[in-house]
């Protein structure tokens, strides 16, 4: 039947609209998909919930044994169920299921609540049989043109008689049902044919439609001046033309101008064109040429403009735009990218600030509608003068920060160009003085709420070692490569981002984990570089290293955190820079007061400074008071002249400082730098206490500068032996047996640590006796963590130094053990041929081979003392002492590469000073040679050898003379004076 039919068409209906609202929801159209069909199936069971699932509240009610709520429930609900609706035909249909269901969810949990039933008399409903339709149209309207419209009695006692129903939210959604039924009504009666034009005509002038009508106005001669003024301009001009024009009201004005400041689009004064607001060109006031009026609209239209472009922006980064972007503005991301947190809470800051200056708007606009007084658009604008200047400062900022940043650009330089551009901003305003006050708070408290996602992302790091940033908008970005517990951790497990303008990519990256200079970098490169963090970046980077270390060591320093009770860095800033304006505003601001306090001090200090003066017999007043004026300056004044018997005002001082860049450092600085100073600390103390950081530093020294003698002498003197005695000891073999043997008597721990390695090495540099210990390497293990601090690279510089402390040891050792004695000598002369015997008498042969014997010794004695007393011994001492007052690991680190870099100078290793080494090693290896052939015997000597040994002596050595003195005198290498002294004295005994 009909009624069948109604309700199979509305279930159709109903079916439509809920997959329009799946598909809206879920985002998927094809409606064969088996997700839809999911949904959809969910969906469409929630709309008879209620029906068939009986609410589940009795039983709830009875398991918790509210006794009374279930039963009030099952009766009233019960009732209500059974009871009639309007417009409905039936009991406990979906209408009624459905109210319920509505007030299930308005309402609060049954269980959570308390309830007593509240009784109630139920009146016997007395049929309302008064024509309303009637009574409401008396007077106002004629007889129904349209007599057979059902509207007159049954639509006005519909809508009283629902007032006998006590379910209130019903009662809203019926009332504004038939409320709308009763409108739609009267329309229909009113539908004269003029009636439409009438109720327009009667409501406002409709002035946004073309070619309205004038509206009426005073004739007093300053509401006609664009009349006067356009009959002035016919008069005068022959070719003046008269335009149409659109004429409206100041009232129209004034309201036109807060909507477009309010953010509203669509005007008819101000329009958009092509992303910019423009004024119109046929708009007129009567009170007003058509100049005076276009000029203030544009002025008015420049500041809607920023507040267009704005907005658009807060819609843009909030995700309601819905517009197409201009090209080379903002875009926000879509898709699964994490949110750019930093433009988040800059407009969050921008909308907090419209927010109040709509409100402003509100309240002028109520003013106009209250006609309680005269309101004019002069008026208006002189009231949002300062708006107006926060909107400008506010746009330029947006314009800089935002605006001009090329499409394509990493967050990291959004958010660094962007917090650089506030802060340069404040820095600029706070230099202008008084008269840029509100632009400073304006333009801090931007920035605080701009800079937060900033400082979250330091606070996470240097307090749980956690650099948490998914959108990579922090200038500091974690190697993931690299893990923790890698010896390379510390120095690459962290970029700093230096990227210059011109750069567009992530490409071009600077290391500098280890907190130290990128480099000098070009003025494009600051746009990257966050100002603000500067003078703190190096501590937050090893904060953040250090916590991050001390997490994976699990030490115990590093789970004393507590979330619960600790404030974040942003919360202690706020709170410090809160303190200290309320010391500003403590501070005295009675001009009178403070100018009397500033007397007595100037009298009180004049009196001290009389008293000195006069003491030199010097009376002069106008003296001391000048005096006593430089004096208050000085903040040690009260110490030097009044001995502590005068009290002088200083509240003046006691605000700090009035500038950003002093705020930073007092509310700021302090708590990262305390931070710091906590976690690098802890570090420092784990790795010295348990991982024997300092043990393992002095284990180097002791092996490879060879300040562990004794070990190391039974090691290298087993190599000098097999030298000596013409046997080979180049086997890996018998090396390591000799390394473990010494060390292992005196240190058996590190026995196991320590080995020895042979490198190839190219035959043309074995040609020299001296180079035969070339490619011999000494190994330490190092465990994690200290491999951070004694790398592969130290190693190397260590392996440089302890070939050249063989290398000399070798040549003393071989002087040492010459024997020199007469029997010994005697020895060496048989066998030596007659014609050297008859070119020099053997006795004159053997003085100089004694004489050349004490030059070499002498000269390998004084280079062995240089090196060991003056360079090793004295640069040990002094890394001690730095090491102990070492505050973070990276500084420790540097002290230790700068000692081994002096080291490694100071033992005459570097490239510069490569002559200086072949000069000295000519020697040495003049050595090994005077030394392998006295071994032999004279019998393989020649007069000529001898000379020739003598000359290269010479030479060698009157070259190190000259160099090194040379150096001492320029003072460029003040450490060579003991060594150039003890060259001189040999020289000169030659």
């Amino acid at each position: 039947n009909g009624r069948e039919l109604k309700q199979i068409n509305s279930l159709q209906r109903l079916l439509m609209h809920v997959k329009n609202l799946v598909k809206h929801i879920s985002g998927i159209q094809d409606e064969e998909e088996q997700n839809f069909q999911l949904a959809l199936k969910f969906t469409w069971s929630n709309f008879s919930m209620m029906k068939y699932h009986c609410f589940r509240i009795y039983e709830k009610l009875m398991v918790h044994s509210d006794l009374s709520k279930a039963e009030s429930w099952v009766r009233l609900t019960e009732e209500f169920l059974n009871s009639p609706l309007p417009n409905t035909d039936g009991t406990k249909t979906d209408v009624h299921h459905s109210l319920l269901d509505l007030l299930l969810h308005l309402s609060d949990s049954p269980l959570n609540s308390n309830y007593s039933e509240t009784p109630r008399l139920k009146e016997t409903e007395k049929e309302d049989d008064f024509d309303w339709c009637g009574y409401l149209q008396e007077g106002e309207l004629d007889t129904d043109p349209y007599p057979d419209t059902p509207v007159s009695k049954t639509c006005f006692n519909s809508f009283f008689c629902l007032f006998s129903i006590s379910n209130i939210g019903f009662i809203v959604i019926t009332v504004g049902l038939l409320w709308l039924q009763w409108v739609y009504c009267l329309v229909i009666t009113v539908g004269e044919p003029d009636a439409r034009s009438w109720l327009e005509q009667h409501v406002v002038t409709p002035y946004w439609q073309g070619h309205t009508p004038r509206f009426p106005h005073s004739l007093h001669l300053h509401s006609n001046l664009l009349n006067v003024w356009d009959q002035h301009v016919y008069n005068t001009d022959p070719l003046y033309l008269p335009e149409e024009k659109a004429f409206v009201t100041e009232t129209q004005v004034i309201r036109e101008t807060l909507w477009l400041l309010s953010g509203v689009k669509k005007h008819f004064i101000f329009q958009h064109q092509d992303g910019k607001v423009v004024v119109r060109n046929d708009v007129v006031v009567t009170h007003l040429t058509n100049n005076c009026l276009r000029s203030v609209l544009e002025h008015i239209a420049v500041y809607g403009q920023a507040v267009f472009r704005l907005q658009r922006f807060i819609d843009e980064v909030t995700g309601y735009d819905t517009e197409p972007c201009p090209p080379g503005s903002y875009s926000s991301k879509q898709g699964t990218e994490p949110p750019f947190r930093t433009y988040q809470a800059f407009v969050w800051a921008l909308y907090k600030y419209f927010t109040s200056f709509k409100q402003e708007l509100t309240t002028i606009e109520r003013d106009l509608i209250g006609k309680d007084e005269t309101v004019t658009l002069a008026g208006v604008l002189d009231r949002l003068t300062p708006h107006l200047a926060q909107i400008k400062v506010l746009h330029k900022v947006f314009c800089t920060g935002v605006a001009e940043v090329p499409p394509e650009t990493p967050n990291v330089v959004r958010a660094s160009h962007l917090l650089n551009t506030l802060y340069k901003a404040i820095i600029e305003y706070d230099s202008v003085g008084e008269a840029s006050q509100q632009a400073v708070a304006l333009l801090f408290s931007l920035w605080t709420e701009t800079v937060r996602p900033y400082l979250e992302i330091v606070d996470e790091w240097i307090v749980h070692g956690h650099l948490f940033d998914p959108a990579k908008e922090f200038i500091i970005q974690r190697n993931k490569d690299v893990p923790v517990n890698h010896r390379d951790f510390w120095y690459a497990t962290y970029t700093l981002y230096s990227i210059s303008e011109t750069v567009e990519s992530e490409d071009k990256l600077s290391d500098a984990a280890s907190g130290s200079s990128t480099g000098e970098q070009g003025s494009k490169s600051q746009l990257t570089m966050v100002s603000f963090l500067k003078p703190v970046l190096k501590q937050i980077i090893m904060a953040g290293k250090s916590m991050q270390l001390l997490k994976n060591l699990d030490c115990k320093e590093a789970e004393q955190t507590d979330d619960a009770e600790r404030k974040s860095l942003y919360t202690l800033f706020l709170e410090s820079v809160q303190s200290r304006l309320r010391c500003r505003d403590d501070s005295p601001v009675d001009t009178v007061t403070e100018q009397q306090a500033t007397k007595q001090s100037l009298i009180k200090m004049q009196s001290i400074v009389a008293q000195h003066l006069q003491m030199d017999d010097i009376h002069d007043p106008l003296l001391a008071i000048n005096f006593a004026r430089l004096y208050l300056e000085q903040s040690d004044f009260h110490e030097r002249f009044s001995g502590g018997d005068v009290i002088v005002d200083r509240s003046s001082e006691s605000v700090t400082c009035q500038t950003f860049e002093l705020t930073l450092r007092s509310c700021l600085y302090p708590h990262i730098q305390k931070r710091y100073i906590e976690c690098c600390g802890n570090l420092m103390t784990t790795l010295k206490k348990d991982y024997r950081l300092l043990e393992y530093l002095q284990a180097m020294r002791n092996y490879f500068l060879l300040e562990a003698g004794d070990t190391m002498y039974d090691f290298y003197t087993a190599i000098f032996d097999k030298v000596l005695e013409k046997e080979s000891w180049q086997q890996l073999a018998f090396l390591n047996v000799q390394l473990q043997e010494a060390v292992g008597q005196r240190c058996p721990e590190d026995s196991s640590r320590l080995s020895i390695f042979l490198e190839t090495i190219d035959p043309v540099r074995k040609k020299q006796p001296i180079n035969n210990l070339d490619g011999l390497t000494l190994s330490y293990k190092v465990p994690w963590p200290v491999d951070i601090v004694v790398s592969s690279e130290c190693q190397r510089i260590y392996n440089q130094v302890f070939l050249l402390l063989l290398q000399i040891k070798w040549a003393k050792y071989s002087l040492d053990t010459l024997a020199f004695s007469g029997r010994s000598t005697a020895k060496r002369l048989e066998g030596t041929p007659e014609e050297v015997k008859a070119k020099e008498p053997i006795n004159q042969q053997i003085h100089r081979m004694f004489l050349l014997r004490v030059k070499l010794m002498h000269f390998v004695n004084s280079l062995h003392n240089y090196i060991v007393t003056r360079i090793l011994h004295s640069t040990g001492l002094e890394f001690q002492h730095q090491v102990q007052e070492a505050k973070d690991l990276d500084q420790l680190i540097k002290i230790h590469y700068r000692y081994l870099s002096t080291i490694h100078d100071r033992c005459l290793l570097r490239e510069k000073v490569s002559f200086v080494k072949e000069a000295i090693m000519k020697v040495l290896n003049l050595v090994l040679i005077f030394s392998d052939r006295w071994q032999v015997g004279f019998g393989a000597w020649k007069i000529e050898s001898i000379d020739k040994m003598e000359s290269d002596f010479k030479n060698c050595h009157m070259f190190l003379v000259t160099i090194l003195n040379k150096a001492v005198c320029r003072g460029s290498f003040p450490h060579l004076e003991s060594l150039a002294l003890s060259l001189m004295a040999g020289f000169e005994q030659c």
